[in-house]
């Protein structure tokens, strides 16, 4: 892989990932681990509990995520995250910016091939 495409890509991820994490807690509230494990899965994220962590923990700084502890069966108790209202404001900007972003490429993409 080219090398500009390669840090392209890292450049791509970091802007996505904190956009994936807010939405895939708009559903439903999830632990740390499987949130960090369901997102290593998506095709090209490419990324890692240590990539994962530490933004929940800024997003939870950030008050866009809220944590509790759930006792666990199996194991010590577990960090759950869940989206606070400002991180649902948070993500109907992203939403609505990402799909300005669409709608542009698609209209330069048009307009292209009408020349």
């Amino acid at each position: 892989m080219p090398e500009f495409f390669a840090n392209w890509t890292v450049q791509m991820r970091k802007g996505l990932l904190e956009y994936c994490i807010l939405k895939s807690l708009v559903q439903t509230d999830r632990y740390g681990y499987d949130l960090a494990r369901s997102l290593a899965s998506l095709p090209g994220l490419d990324t890692t509990e240590g990539t994962v962590y530490p933004l929940l923990s800024r997003l939870r700084r950030n008050g866009l995520l809220d944590t509790r502890l759930i006792e666990s069966r199996t194991g010590p108790a577990r960090k759950y995250y869940s989206i606070t209202s400002r991180g649902r404001t948070q993500i109907a900007l992203m939403d609505a910016y990402y799909q300005t972003i669409q709608e542009a490429l698609l209209q330069a993409e048009r307009k292209g091939e009408n020349r």
